[in-house]
């Protein structure tokens, strides 16, 4: 399949994983032994959130980006538990199914957590991390909360919510520069929630969810892990990306300056740089807080 930076396409596929359809996208490349890339979005998101960054990874490598169930164009499932180790673990059952050996994650932000799940699962077949804005250290919703969501009215206020939510409000926060929201962008975000389904899966997530990943459990992680880091994320606070570096023994922390929670949107060509130099060379632990300018 040719790409370019302009033009990149796949039709989509759909896969079960364990009882749960999965829609995915698959960009192969001429070398068969290119190393596997997998994408995994994070909250409210799709795979539509890595849109910009796929023209540079398809060219050095096999790429896959996928719907998490209860996302996108993936089964809003009625089934499915919506934890993040059951995610993890359906991350490495997704590999099964299409028979990769090997890969190497990028997570965003929730997917960053997901990512280590998969990786603390499964050590040997998760060779590497990079954690983009990786979601850290929040905890499970309270009692309260969750006893409410089984109320009545509840998932009515949430459709609500959902149906008021304003998509480029919400871009503009996750962004730096608002100069890059655009009409095609609000559009191609807002389209993966507007299902009713949708709103039961977010419901689920709030009920199954547990916290994440505690000081103890990152520091079993031993592969080699990049995080990249926008240093204006309001989302996810760069405070939280030295906290993570202190805890991951094998980890590297690159911010960028005038970047938000988006950094696939903002810093596409930036990042996939340096996403390329992580997978060949691995951490550099003398430069582990680096900082990139734009």
């Amino acid at each position: 399949m040719a790409l370019d930076e302009k033009h990149i396409y796949s039709p989509g596929y759909r896969i079960n994983v364990n009882n749960v359809q999965i829609y995915y996208e698959y960009f192969d490349h001429e070398d068969p032994d290119a190393k596997v890339v997998v994408l995994v979005h994070g909250f409210l998101s799709s795979t539509v959130s890595f849109r910009k960054l796929l023209p540079y990874l398809t060219k050095s490598y096999k790429v896959v980006s996928l719907d998490l169930p209860g996302f996108g164009q993936s089964e809003k499932s009625t089934s499915f538990i919506y934890k993040l180790s059951n995610y993890g673990q359906l991350i490495i059952d997704f590999l099964d199914k299409l028979n990769i050996k090997n890969a190497i994650l990028i997570g965003h932000s929730m997917g960053g957590q997901i990512s280590m799940q998969a990786a603390k699962k499964s050590p040997k077949r998760i060779e590497k991390l990079i954690l983009l804005g990786c979601c850290s250290y929040v905890k499970r919703a309270s009692r309260s909360l969750i006893a409410c969501s089984y109320l009545p009215l509840f998932t009515w206020g949430m459709r609500n919510w959902i149906q008021r939510k304003d998509v480029k409000e919400n871009l503009l926060s996750v962004l730096h520069d608002s100069k890059l929201v655009t009409e095609e962008m609000i559009e191609s975000y807002k389209k993966p929630i507007s299902e009713v389904a949708f709103t039961d899966s977010l419901i689920r997530l709030l009920r199954h969810r547990e916290g994440d990943m505690c000081s103890q459990d990152l520091n079993q992680i031993q592969q080699p892990v990049l995080m990249l880091w926008g240093k204006e994320d309001k989302v996810m606070p760069v405070k939280t990306g030295f906290r993570l570096k202190h805890d991951l023994p094998n980890s590297e922390l690159i911010i960028y300056e005038k970047c938000g929670h988006l950094l696939m949107e903002e810093k596409p060509q930036e990042i996939c740089s340096e996403i390329k130099r992580f997978i060949e060379q691995g951490v550099t632990q003398d430069t582990a807080f680096q900082q990139e300018t734009s």
